[in-house]
């Protein structure tokens, strides 16, 4: 292992304790590739064993006020770690897992209606057209059901001076999407 009184393990963990960055990363440096190696015997892919092992160094860092040492290394600490961490990680993918095979497969919904997709997407051109005010007051009062007074605190306009937007946003959008729905006159040009 290490040689030098200054670098040995423990050493290196009474300065990382004490908010040593650099005597962090040369344990870091030591234990790396043997944590990484434990991780991916338990992970299913590289992806997970890395960041399992990033985890269980984060930990150690998080902890290094508790964290003491065994037979003067972290090694061990951090092996059992990095094999929490690996279950934790291979439970919530299962329940992730359980979560999507419960959800209704695409060929049992109903395709997307066309009308609904040109709406939406001309509502999106409309929207992009507006002042980036106007269309977060639009958003979020008319599609997120969020009180007019909220929102123009948001976006920081006087709620009177939010209303008037707001009416001229809504006049702007049924110009624009008046064909969609019938029952709805088109205003004035000249009213906004």
């Amino acid at each position: 292992m290490m040689q030098n009184s200054e670098n040995t393990e423990a050493t290196l963990w009474e300065r990382a304790r004490h908010d040593d960055g650099v005597a962090f990363g040369l344990l870091f440096d030591l234990h790396q590739a043997r944590i990484y190696r434990r991780a991916l015997a338990l992970m299913a892919n590289t992806h997970d064993a890395e960041d399992v092992s990033a985890a269980a160094f984060f930990e150690l860092w998080r902890k290094r006020r508790t964290v003491r040492l065994v037979h003067g290394s972290v090694l061990p600490w951090l092996l059992v770690t990095t094999v929490n961490l690996s279950r934790n990680s291979q439970r919530a993918r299962s329940r992730y897992e359980r979560v999507l095979r419960a959800l209704p497969r695409a060929e049992a919904m109903a395709p997307p209606d066309a009308a609904a997709l040109e709406t939406k997407e001309r509502l999106t051109e409309s929207l992009q057209r507006l002042s980036a005010v106007d269309g977060a007051l639009f958003i979020l009062t008319t599609l997120e059901d969020v009180p007019l007074a909220e929102a123009a605190e948001v976006v920081g306009l006087k709620a009177s001076t939010a209303r008037m937007r707001l009416h001229r946003a809504r006049e702007r959008i049924r110009i624009d999407l008046h064909d969609l729905r019938p029952t709805l006159q088109p205003a004035v040009e000249g009213t906004y």
